[in-house]
């Protein structure tokens, strides 16, 4: 009996081919995608590294904008920058406390160097108490700053809450009466209110005339010589003063304080508002 050949379990050489061929070709296949995959991890480790290199310049700090200055400008940067209240409010103010009265100075306390090295205020002077502290100085009616003081009752136009070293940034403001008694008035800067105000109790018969006929002879008021002054140089006045001419006449010395910090100092004629003299203090 002639059985037919189980032809079924037999690959043609054709199939055989088709299968090697496949294999190859999925081999092929795995090999690109692990080559792609390492490629990416290489790039995206070369990037993190570039990263790293980068970042490091992009947050180095830059030197401090106050490195370069000197300790007189940084000290006045240090004040000015706490000041709220400007020179004309503080001559208005002060003013204000003086019943026809006029300006005759105005500091801001701390800008000057003369300032720091001063010891009492003219408001100190004659104190009871000897104390060299310009905020502490005694008064007949009790400072409200002198808890040690005999009487411990605050002025009228003393600031209830102001102490020694803690109201801030101070203007300091003499105001003279028609017949040159001066009243020193203290204000503080950042908002505005009266610290203190007194006659100044230094002043003799001489000092008053002085300073009576020195107000008769400023025809320009402070506030007038102040904006002469900013115009010639913009900045921010810091004290403006009544002074002598050297026997010329009287003029109002104006300091302004400019964006270097340097502070320039204007004389400027009291009757014509001509700048006789200028100068730059570059400490």
């Amino acid at each position: 009996m002639r059985l037919d050949p189980r032809r079924k379990n037999r690959l043609s050489p054709r199939s055989r081919n088709l299968k090697v061929t496949g294999a190859a070709a999925c081999a092929a296949a795995a090999a690109l995608l692990l080559t792609a995959c390492g490629q990416s991890s290489d790039s995206a480790t070369s990037a993190a590294t570039e990263a790293a290199k980068v970042l490091p310049q992009k947050t180095t700090a830059s030197p401090s904008a106050t490195a370069d200055l000197t300790e007189a400008q940084q000290e006045r940067k240090r004040v000015l920058d706490a000041t709220e209240v400007t020179f004309d409010d503080a001559a208005t103010t002060a003013v204000g406390e003086v019943a026809g009265g006029k300006l005759v100075d105005l500091d801001l306390e701390g800008v000057d160097d003369d300032d720091r090295d001063e010891s009492p205020s003219p408001t100190g002077t004659g104190s009871p108490t000897g104390s060299p502290s310009p905020t502490d100085a005694a008064s007949p009616t009790g400072s409200p700053t002198d808890a040690a003081s005999p009487t411990g009752s605050p002025t009228a136009t003393g600031s209830p809450t102001a102490s020694p070293g803690a109201e801030g940034p101070v203007w300091v403001a003499e105001v003279a009466e028609k017949d040159g008694t001066v009243h020193t008035v203290r204000i503080n800067a950042v908002d505005g209110k009266v610290i203190d105000a007194r006659v100044d109790e230094d002043q003799d018969d001489q000092d008053k005339q002085q300073t009576a006929r020195w107000l008769s002879e400023a025809t320009q008021t402070p506030e007038q010589a102040a904006k002469v002054a900013t115009e010639k140089k913009k900045g921010t006045v810091t004290s403006v003063s009544l002074d002598d001419n050297d026997g010329n006449g009287v003029i109002w010395s104006v300091d302004v304080v400019g964006s270097d910090w340097k502070k320039t100092t204007f004389d400027v004629d009291a009757k014509n508002d001509t700048i006789v003299r200028e100068e730059t203090d570059n400490d």
